[in-house]
């Protein structure tokens, strides 16, 4: 893409549309407050739809237009359904953030096969899911942004293989469909692997652990989920407009540790 945009400039969304999903809580809830605040329109998918609200009222707040769906992405079904509430109130998709994820930290001969597959469900499969329920919407210059995590490159000292497999699926599958989609349909895809942001699932962690990790991050500190977001909004903006199939950790310096 050339343009003569002001630098500034290259990175609103003004008039785009983004869904982001598991933004009932959390990371979510930054995306979706960011790139309202960038000047999208923002589509809020989350099984639990009732604490949709107040996220809701945050994209209101920066004066944008929100839409609440409830959605459970491991379902292919409800992936479309997302989609077709967002093309019927707003005609347009033009950004996904991939973002509803669970984790679990079960030592490998205990796991069960349900609780694998649970976590592959949702983390893996509903990504794709939603990217493909997308992918038949979206127009050139669109972006899905798939949320990895550190854990698909590096591990972290818990028995998490759910998890792990699961992140660095996503980053193989954000690959692929950079490949298939970039060059055809002019829709880029990329992903970002945090590092530990405190959320909702981070919560769930033993105490003490995330502390326990520090030395790892030649930052020394836990990452602002604001941080984050803005990451997510400079990817989906035209100045990442040459940015495609690619993975950028966000982790303090984690994975070079």
């Amino acid at each position: 893409m050339t343009t003569t945009a002001a630098i500034n400039d290259l990175f609103r969304l003004d008039g785009k549309v983004a869904i982001v999903t598991g933004a009932s809580s959390g990371l979510g809830v930054a995306f979706a407050q960011a790139f309202a605040e960038a000047g999208a329109d923002v589509v809020l998918g989350a099984r639990r739809v009732e604490k949709l609200a107040d996220t809701a009222a945050l994209v209101e707040a920066a004066g944008r237009k929100a839409l609440a769906v409830a959605t459970d992405v491991a379902d292919p079904d409800s992936c479309q359904a997302l989609v077709d509430a967002a093309m019927s109130t707003f005609g347009r998709v033009d950004v996904l953030i991939n973002n509803a994820g669970i984790g679990t930290a079960v030592p490998a001969t205990r796991e069960t096969p349900e609780q694998f597959r649970d976590v592959i469900d949702v983390n893996l499969n509903g990504c794709y899911w939603m990217a493909q329920s997308c992918g038949r919407a979206m127009g050139a210059g669109s972006s899905i942004i798939n949320i990895s995590s550190v854990l698909g490159i590096t591990t972290a000292g818990l028995p998490q293989a759910a998890y792990a497999a699961s992140k660095a699926g996503l980053i193989g599958l954000t690959r692929d469909l950079a490949q298939q989609w970039t060059g055809r349909k002019g829709i880029r895809v990329n992903a970002i692997a945090p590092g530990f942001f405190t959320s909702e699932m981070t919560d769930q962690y033993p105490e003490g652990y995330l502390e326990s990790q520090m030395h790892r991050n030649p930052m020394g500190r836990k990452g602002d989920p604001r941080e984050l977001a803005a990451t997510a909004v400079f990817l989906a903006s035209d100045a990442a407009g040459y940015i495609t199939g690619q993975t950028l950790p966000v982790d303090g310096g984690m994975t070079i540790a």
